[in-house]
């Protein structure tokens, strides 16, 4: 018999008799690296689609944090980005972390500041946020997020800590390595200050912003997109420089998204307004209740800080995002590190095409509204007009193009 790394026995490995396979044929999911460690964290793991509101979700003392907080690991991002909701003391602050991990901080409710620094007695950056900021930490930096009213806040932090701590699986190199990433830290007084200034993206030119803080996102201005509804608008921050791809996107009152197909890893946080998402497996479809698939479709209501997973089964997953809200549906997108256009397995100078983006009949994966199931539409106007609103989807939207 031979002896585990851990000491325990292993078993005596058979080789199937004739005509037989090796192996169990069917097995449970093991827990990750990762799923260990939020275990011995010791605060509460929600999972699931989604939830209607984040402050919904039960908090813990953490000790490692110096807080109160949970996990979040919805359907479909598992091993591909962490999430968790902590609650800042008040008049009090989170206790000073390191970590090899990216992060990205958004405010749901308080105000504070945050200091970071590279080095013990080296520069330190010092601001303030305030409910709707969103922030990055550079990798292995200190940094310390501090409560400045007499109420508890409340922040939304996502994390590569999974793709870290799966790969390395040493949570103690995790938190105590002595690397300084000098390429993500600057020492100048703007590092942490606004850039307004948009740019298109190199991969795919559209809108991004390159800023490590945005003081307000839920009223910031978003420049016109066009690609997910009529009049929607997006911009993707590119901050402290992460490989956490994160963006942001509003669509109109009385609009709605077109369903469109991709795999797991991303995640719909509303900051304004209030909706519903719709997603169901790509292979049902693109009409699933006209096929009598309806009951295989998955739905989450939310408003305001409520997140759903787009993706929720590990393949590709239409969704389809509606604005049931007499104001501008915002959302924030948290893909982690899986940029849609740097996951696909292709080899280098092969060529794409904006697959979300693109209708069907371009070859992408959106469906044209006057090809979406008709159950979508009758029951957005439906539900719009209970709270006294109206749909402006033009008809014209679901008229087929003669060249279709």
């Amino acid at each position: 018999m031979s002896q585990q790394a851990s000491g325990e026995t292993a078993e005596k490995w058979e080789e199937p008799g004739k005509g037989k396979r090796a192996g169990f044929g069917s097995f449970g999911q093991p827990k990750s690296d990762y799923d260990k460690f939020m275990d011995s964290e010791g605060v509460p793991v929600f999972r699931g689609i989604g939830i209607g509101s984040v402050k919904d979700l039960p908090l813990a003392d953490w000790p490692r944090l110096g807080g109160r907080g949970s996990y979040i690991q919805l359907n479909g991002s598992e091993g591909k980005w962490g999430f968790y909701i902590a609650e800042i003391p008040a008049a009090g602050a989170l206790n000073v972390e390191k970590h090899l991990y990216e992060k990205v901080v958004f405010v749901v409710e308080g105000r504070g500041s945050t200091e970071v620094w590279l080095e013990e007695g080296g520069k330190k950056h010092t601001f303030e946020w305030q409910k709707g900021s969103l922030f990055s930490i550079p990798v292995n930096a200190y940094h310390r997020i501090v409560n400045a009213t007499s109420k508890p806040a409340l922040i939304t932090v996502g994390t590569t800590a999974p793709n870290l701590i799966n790969l390395i699986g040493d949570v103690d190199f995790i938190f105590n390595c002595p690397y300084k990433f000098t390429d993500r830290f600057s020492e100048s007084d703007d590092f942490y200050v606004h850039n307004e200034d948009i740019e298109p993206d190199p991969i795919r030119g559209l809108a991004m912003q390159r800023t490590n803080y945005i003081p307000d996102l839920i009223n910031a201005d978003l420049p016109y997109d066009n690609r997910r509804s009529p009049g929607y608008r997006r911009v993707e921050p590119q901050m402290t420089g992460n490989k956490f791809y994160i963006k942001i996107g509003q669509h109109e009152t009385g609009r709605y998204a077109k369903a469109h197909a991709h795999t797991s890893a991303t995640v719909l946080m509303c900051i304004g307004g209030h909706g519903y998402t719709y997603t169901w497996p790509e292979r049902l479809g693109v009409n699933p209740w006209a096929d009598g698939n309806g009951h295989l479709v998955e739905r989450v209501d939310y408003g305001p800080f409520g997140i759903v997973s787009a993706a929720p089964g590990g393949a590709r997953w239409y969704h389809q995002h509606f604005n049931a809200s007499k104001e501008p549906f915002r959302l924030i997108m948290w893909n982690g590190p899986n940029h849609p256009s740097l996951v696909t397995g292709l080899p280098p100078g092969a060529k794409q095409i904006d697959h979300t983006g693109m209708d069907i009949t371009e070859g992408g994966t959106s469906i044209p509204y006057w090809m979406e199931d008709p159950f979508l539409r009758d029951e957005f106007e439906c539900r719009l007009a209970e709270d006294g609103g109206t749909s402006r989807m033009e008809p014209g939207l679901y008229d087929k193009p003669d060249d279709a």
